[in-house]
């Protein structure tokens, strides 16, 4: 770790940001791998390359700095409709992540929680993410929800069917749903909603991610694209949050009396 990084985590260890104002959760859109490569004159695969480095450095320090969850954006339900070599590359990829960091990821306490309908990748995908899921169930320090064919709308589609048929089988009523309900049919189930969500590349927008969950959080964009982005970019994203004035709709009660 740099010597400024050091500097700027041991500030926030002593409460420049305390631990009321971190968020528990953030989710990170990993956008830019494509065109981190072409401004390089590489193939689109050497950027998810790339790409997998900066995921390591952030999941790393998100359990040093005290994150309780990360949600990263790895592959959506859109994504099928990519190049069929860069899809197997970067199902290659996720194999090859698994299997170099898995024993590191464990002994640091990260807990692998796959989202999405991701056993419908291929079956030797599959088959690591359930080898990693297993080795890390017990572990307490810090989620890692990978989204893996994960898109929004089909994750709340498939909630409301779940429902449906609790419903049709008389386990529930319709007056008995309500937010909390919804939420426990979704693949985030007994975590706590992200506070922040961060989109590198210049994107603005959440492209079916967490639009549930995502109703309140602060969102944080940014130009850098995803195989550049540092710990000091996440860092300067908490940063931002600790700043904003989160009402959740309410009103505070000084401005009550104004």
């Amino acid at each position: 770790m740099g010597g400024l990084l050091s500097i700027m985590v041991s500030i926030m260890k002593n409460n420049e940001i305390s631990s009321q104002m971190m968020p528990k959760h953030i989710g990170i859109i990993m956008d830019g791998n494509g065109r981190w490569a072409q401004k390089r004159g590489l193939p689109r695969t050497a950027g998810h390359k790339m790409g997998i480095e900066s995921l390591k450095k952030i999941v790393s320090f998100s359990g040093e700095i005290g994150i309780e969850v990360l949600t990263v954006y790895a592959f959506s339900t859109e994504n099928w409709k990519r190049p069929q070599e860069e899809v197997s590359i970067l199902m290659s990829l996720i194999i090859e992540y698994i299997k170099k960091e898995l024993n590191v990821l464990h002994r640091n306490g990260v807990k692998i929680n796959p989202i999405g309908e991701y056993q419908q990748l291929p079956e030797k995908t599959v088959k690591e993410i359930n080898k990693a899921i297993e080795k890390t169930k017990n572990n307490t320090k810090l989620t890692l929800n990978v989204a893996l064919n994960y898109g929004s709308k089909a994750e709340i589609t498939k909630g409301v069917q779940e429902i449906a048929k609790k419903i049709i089988q008389g386990e529930l009523s319709p007056d008995q749903i309500n937010e909390k309900i919804i939420s426990d049919h979704l693949y985030t189930k007994n975590q706590p909603d992200p506070d922040l969500i961060i989109r590198p590349s210049g994107e603005k927008r959440l492209s079916n991610f967490l639009m549930w969950q995502g109703a309140y959080s602060e969102l944080w964009f940014s130009d850098v694209l995803w195989p550049d982005f540092s710990e000091e970019h996440l860092l300067e994203a908490i940063k931002d949050f600790k700043n904003r004035d989160r009402r959740f709709g309410a009103v505070k009660e000084k401005e009550k009396d104004e």
